[in-house]
């Protein structure tokens, strides 16, 4: 069985996780992927509202046509360290680019054996972020510029179904 992760605050869930979703499905041809979400996510402000378990709510019910996919939490921030057992990492080009940045490991050493104990990669691009052909996923353009935090504040068309009808229920995800 071939495993991969997703690591990702997922706050909301988008139309770009799940094109990205589908794309590390195709190229690697998981048999699952867990898409796992941090319970105090490395470099984001506290997610007060929706709650941690209403989010992981969400994020399944935005999943529910994927078998290949399960919703998980857990306490590790460290993408070397969630990664940790699975036969592939995927992240967009702007979590490649600050695992690559020193200041969120102990040193630099810290920092080398960590990015060394990754699994295959698979990086979706992001606007504005280069990235190598060998670990590229190949997703359409315009998920390029699908984020989260735009899908919050202006662009409610990104965010999956399931997140759009929590965001109307809860009110959730509005501006």
């Amino acid at each position: 069985m071939k495993r991969g992760v997703y690591p990702g605050s997922f706050n909301p869930p988008t139309v770009g996780h799940v094109a990205i979703v589908k794309a590390a499905i195709r190229l690697h041809e998981l048999d699952r992927i867990d898409l796992v979400v941090s319970e105090v996510a490395l470099a984001k402000p506290m997610i007060e509202k929706p709650s941690l378990e209403e989010r992981l709510q969400v994020i399944t019910a935005s999943f529910t046509d994927f078998p290949e996919v399960n919703v998980l939490r857990t306490s590790l921030q460290l993408i070397a360290d969630i990664a940790r057992g699975y036969d592939v990492v995927v992240m967009g080009a702007d979590k490649w680019v600050q695992i690559n940045d020193v200041q969120f490991y102990d040193s630099e050493a810290h920092m080398l054996e960590s990015l060394s104990s990754l699994p295959t990669l698979a990086v979706a691009p992001r606007s504005g972020e280069n990235v190598d052909e060998s670990i590229r996923l190949d997703v359409p353009e315009t998920i390029a510029e699908v984020s989260s935090s735009s899908a919050r504040k202006t662009n409610f068309e990104w965010m999956t179904k399931a997140a759009q009808d929590f965001s109307d229920e809860s009110g959730a995800w509005q501006a």
